[in-house]
């Protein structure tokens, strides 16, 4: 007499259920809020915003410089004349103007 025994099925629902959670979590961990996908989006906005911080320190320091340039204490004579001609339209006496 052979008895042939049916797999049990709280074993199979084990099973699905493990799978289930596996897929779950290995999509979770690509495609979440916190997975693969988005650590690669926040590296390249990071490595944006670093290259706008350089650029936006470098305008900072241009303009640091020139406002030194232009202070009480240390004045640039050539610097003094180019904002005089750019800003307030000034001409020296022996100028002609060609427009």
């Amino acid at each position: 007499m052979t008895t042939r025994t049916k797999p049990a099925m709280g074993a199979l629902i084990f099973f699905v259920v493990a799978f289930g959670l596996g897929l779950y979590f290995t999509f979770a961990a690509v495609q979440g809020d916190y997975g693969l996908f988005r650590r690669a989006e926040i590296q390249a906005e990071s490595r944006t915003l670093q290259t706008q911080l350089e650029t936006l320190e470098a305008r900072v320091e241009r303009m640091e410089n020139l406002t030194r340039r232009l202070s009480d204490n240390y004045l640039d004579l050539d610097l003094l004349d180019q904002q005089a001609r750019d800003v307030l339209g000034l001409l020296r006496g022996d100028e002609i103007v060609i427009r």
